[in-house]
């Protein structure tokens, strides 16, 4: 089927066909990087493209309908990316899980997906996970991340395995991948995307995403079953034919991130903080302060800092999924780190809008992606969302979907805020988190969380006061308050309450 074509005729090129194009044009270049302890198992395009191939022609000799569900279970590694392809290329539909879940949540998502194969890959706990798989699912153990005996092998697949030689391309209406949400508010719900709402956010984000850069390196540790790096890290880097660093455990991340010194590098609010603290724990602010102040010293711990992140090659920086407070940016535009906000939710894709490299705005979370629409409900304040990459809806449940896709095609968000007249949008708190104290005052807790952003001695805060008679914060101190003595500590978060 011939793609659907851009706004300037162009065709719109799926997640796929970008995978066949490098697959042919520069095949000896390096896609995967797996750590293992100090070394890497590099996987080239051409490689990829194998194992991709023989998984593909497996799958299909199954003989399963075509768009039927395959699950994916495992942490992020390279063989996460090269089994979504296969599933891609053989007309199937990959629905990844957290590699978090409980044997009972398994069960739960496995049951109402329909999934009828899974690939099983890294993970801690699979023993523990493995009696929620339903009776007459079969699974497939990814190598080298000790494999289930129980479940047909990937290597046997690759060594027995006749590879597809055709490069068959989706319809655009296709489904792409069901994503189930986290599920903090009841069972996770499976968000349906297709090939044609990839295929849109990635055309209208090209310039933005630098898709331009003639290499791009990327650093994959957050949940690839999560929207936000599923499209920041693997899709982007298929799109523009770049290479993905893994993380091999928490304990090597810091010399993983290091060796990839990536181009484009994504990181929720509180790997910031993380980052920040560690920062502080080794040079404290005062220092800081007083070295960023002169000019030549200046630049040079700039560059220290940055390298030593291993951020110093950086040029798309991003944080999402959470709220950012304004000081965590500003303090590392300080240091040359230049962090967009972005915003959007699964059932848009992510994609509603970010904050431009040449024009932040400071307290919005960005300016609207070309072709999204906007409107702000005038009872509630709730934003409502509208795009070509809307979801199709949430899988096997039509009422959750009406309840959140109304008849004009615009998704309930649940996020309360404002935009202004250049597009930006800011992002004052929840509707179902607004609550109403005993006194009968509205609070909207994430107004006051962000009030404790500048304290470096708090790491978390939480703050709750349902019917109460006011709101009251729960509080995780830093590392750094660690070494601080207890009654200064007070005195630091009754200065920050009554500022």
């Amino acid at each position: 089927m011939k793609p659907t074509a851009t706004s300037n005729g162009s065709e719109l090129k799926t997640v796929i066909d970008y995978f066949y194009q490098w697959e042919k044009t520069q095949p000896n270049k390096v896609f995967l990087r797996q750590p293992f302890g100090k070394k890497f198992k590099d996987f080239t395009w051409a490689e990829t493209g194998e194992q991709v191939r023989r998984l593909a022609g497996y799958l299909v000799s199954l003989g399963l309908e075509p768009q039927s569900n395959i699950g994916l279970v495992s942490k992020n590694c390279a063989e996460w990316i090269i089994a979504d392809l296969a599933i891609m290329m053989a007309g199937h539909v990959s629905v990844p899980f957290y590699p978090t879940l409980t044997s009972d949540q398994l069960n739960q998502v496995l049951t109402h997906s329909g999934c009828q194969v899974l690939f099983v890959g890294k993970l801690d706990n699979w023993q523990g996970m493995k009696k929620g798989v339903p009776a007459g699912v079969s699974c497939i153990s990814f190598p080298t991340y000790n494999p289930d005996p129980e479940h047909i092998q990937w290597d046997d697949i690759l060594a027995y395995s006749k590879p597809m030689t055709e490069s068959p391309r989706p319809k655009q209406d296709d489904l792409f991948c069901i994503v189930y949400t986290s599920g903090t508010t009841g069972n996770p719900k499976g968000v349906m995307l297709t090939y044609k709402a990839m295929a849109k956010v990635m055309h209208v984000t090209q310039d933005m995403m630098l898709y331009h850069l003639p290499e791009t390196r990327f650093f994959s540790y957050l949940p690839l079953c999560h929207i936000a790096e599923r499209n920041v890290v693997a899709v982007t880097a298929v799109g523009t034919g770049g290479t993905v660093y893994f993380a091999e455990s928490l304990d090597t991340f810091a010399a993983n991130l290091a060796a990839a010194q990536p181009t484009h590098f994504f990181a929720v609010p509180r790997i910031w903080t993380k980052f920040q603290l560690g920062i502080l724990a080794k040079m404290p602010q005062k220092k800081l302060d007083m070295l960023l102040k002169i000019p030549i010293l200046s630049g040079i711990v700039k560059k220290k800092i940055r390298k030593g992140l291993g951020l110093n090659d950086a040029k798309f920086i991003l944080t999402a999924a959470a709220p950012m407070p304004v000081s965590l940016i500003t303090w590392f535009r300080r240091l040359g780190i230049k962090i967009q906000e972005a915003y959007g939710m699964t059932e848009n894709m992510g994609a509603v809008c970010m904050a431009p490299a040449d024009a932040p705005k400071d307290g919005t979370v960005g300016k609207l992606y070309p072709g999204v629409e906007v409107k702000i409900m005038p009872d509630t304040g709730e934003i409502l969302t509208r795009a070509e990459w809307n979801m199709l809806g949430y899988y096997k449940e039509p009422q959750m979907t009406s309840e959140t896709i109304d008849e004009e095609g615009w998704i309930h968000t649940g996020d309360v805020g404002e935009i202004d007249s250049e597009g930006y949008i800011k992002i004052t708190g929840r509707v179902k988190e607004m609550y109403k104290t005993s006194k009968g005052e509205y609070v909207a807790p994430s107004q006051i969380e962000f009030g404790f952003a500048d304290n470096k001695l708090i790491e978390q805060i939480c703050v709750v006061g349902q019917s109460l008679p006011q709101p009251i914060a729960l509080v995780v101190l830093s590392e750094i308050a660690q070494s601080v003595e207890r009654d200064a500590v007070a005195q630091s978060l009754a200065a920050t309450l009554s500022d």
